[in-house]
């Protein structure tokens, strides 16, 4: 059977407790757990309510206060604004699979590494940070390249779309209100002076 994630529960006086060690943890405890990659959920001691998302959050709210923050002003103004934007679930989703494919990337190195030069070999820790110094530039390249090409995939779609409506309307035949006809559902010019359908 797969084992259970570790239970933590948050009490009201903002303290962590460790079901699994029976103690209380600090958020940095929490935080070697994440890098641990070890299975875990928060919840509230009295309600059961899941608190996994918030502590995470605070985790990255901390490092973010750190000397060496991840995300720009600009970055995070733009991630706020598509929260309650119909681009909201498909923006999550974008990030999720494109950091995912990242550590995945990552992952693979790491397990060729210790193929090749054993479990603790310096030169296969070093690898990864071996790689990003040499191939930074191609890596930045490349992502330039992936995000002007999902800009040029959106344009596209959001002229399907237009497309797609102009079509879909095109078939209906709307009211001219204010307009005269004749009897025969012709428009009636009104000649200068006189009235519609006056005649001659």
């Amino acid at each position: 059977m797969a084992e259970q994630p570790r239970l933590i529960k948050k009490y009201p006086n903002r303290r962590l407790y460790d079901t699994r060690t029976s103690s209380y943890i600090t958020l940095t405890d929490v935080k070697e757990l994440v890098l641990n990659h070890d299975e875990f959920q928060v919840v509230d001691a009295k309600s059961g309510d899941d608190l996994t998302r918030s502590i995470l959050l605070q985790i990255i709210l901390e490092e973010e206060a750190g000397g060496a923050p991840m995300f720009t002003s600009d970055l995070l103004a733009h991630m706020i604004r598509f929260y309650g934007n119909a681009m909201q679930g498909m923006m999550g989703k974008y990030l999720e699979s494109n950091i995912k494919a990242f550590t995945d990337m990552q992952a693979k190195l790491q397990d060729q590494a210790r193929a090749i030069y054993g479990e603790n070999s310096p030169v296969g820790q070093d690898l990864w940070a071996q790689f990003l110094n040499f191939q930074g530039p191609a890596l930045q390249s490349m992502m330039g390249a992936y995000v002007e090409q999902s800009k040029k995939m959106f344009q596209q779609m959001q002229e399907q779309l237009e497309s797609q409506t102009r079509n879909m309307f095109s078939g209906f035949q709307f009211p001219s209100y204010g307009a005269v006809t004749d009897t025969e559902g012709r428009p009636d010019p009104v000649p200068s002076g006189g009235k519609a359908g006056a005649e001659k």
